[in-house]
């Protein structure tokens, strides 16, 4: 098959890993990893890709990306379908499974996960922090926009305390990119903050499997054309339905 990934750059080493050693041919559009930070933007320029894909010579769009904030919901098929790994964060694309991310979510709910490619597309200087400043102010500006100010405050209030409450820094070590001076600056990191330190071992099968066209429906959704992503609010975590006419 001739497929086109669309993928967040933090994946880029294992996308392209996987793509030269996949039968499929693999075109590939990596987008800056700072636009989760702002779902309605993600959104859109996710929905501009898709839409200015040449569809006559692709048989299918790969999205490198999970639900990430809703940021999928509402996007929509074209002519050619889209397939996205059934995942709430990137994180489960790094562990291989939404189950074993379940898993490590239950057993240690404090925990800021780390990879080497969320640090390597952070800039020139490794982020010491759990969040990005700007970040944080320019969500802050959205919910007063959207809310109220009062309403703003109570909201980032809310998600500092789930700041406060990390309590392990996680690096999710793949083999094949064990680069010594990562691990390290986690290690810095988490002594700054206090934290517990440990490493998890990464695993690319979900990666794997969307590069190779093994799209079982457990573990992935294809949106045929005329098809929306919506969440489903459930293990399946996301579904779709016939694309709703919108006004402009």
């Amino acid at each position: 098959m001739r497929l086109k990934v669309i993928a967040c750059e933090v994946l880029f080493r294992e996308i392209c890993l996987c793509a030269a050693y996949s039968s499929n041919i693999i075109s590939t559009e990596f987008m800056k990893r700072g636009l989760h930070d702002e779902p309605d933007v993600l959104r859109s320029e996710l929905q501009n890709r898709i839409d200015n894909t040449e569809e006559k010579i692709y048989e299918g769009i790969l999205l490198g990306y999970a639900l990430c904030s809703n940021s999928l919901a509402g996007l929509r098929a074209r002519g050619i379908p889209l397939v996205v790994p059934r995942a709430h964060d990137c994180i489960t694309l790094f562990l291989g499974s939404k189950e074993n991310y379940n898993k490590h979510f239950t057993d240690e709910p404090g925990t800021y996960y780390y990879t080497h490619g969320w640090l390597e597309r952070a800039g020139t200087k490794i982020e010491r922090k759990t969040h990005d400043d700007r970040a944080l102010a320019k969500k802050y500006e959205q919910y007063v926009e959207k809310y109220g100010e009062d309403n703003a405050k109570y909201l980032m209030e809310f998600e500092r305390s789930w700041i406060d409450n990390y309590s392990r820094a996680a690096f999710i070590n793949l083999d094949f990119v064990d680069f010594g001076h990562y691990k390290e600056s986690v290690k810095e990191i988490a002594a700054e903050k206090g934290w517990r330190y440990e490493e998890l071992p990464g695993d690319m099968r979900l990666i794997r499997k969307l590069i190779d066209g093994h799209w079982d429906r457990d573990e992935f959704l294809v949106v045929q054309p005329g098809e929306e992503i919506i969440p489903s609010y459930d293990n399946e975590i996301m579904k779709c339905r016939p694309a709703m006419v919108r006004s402009s």
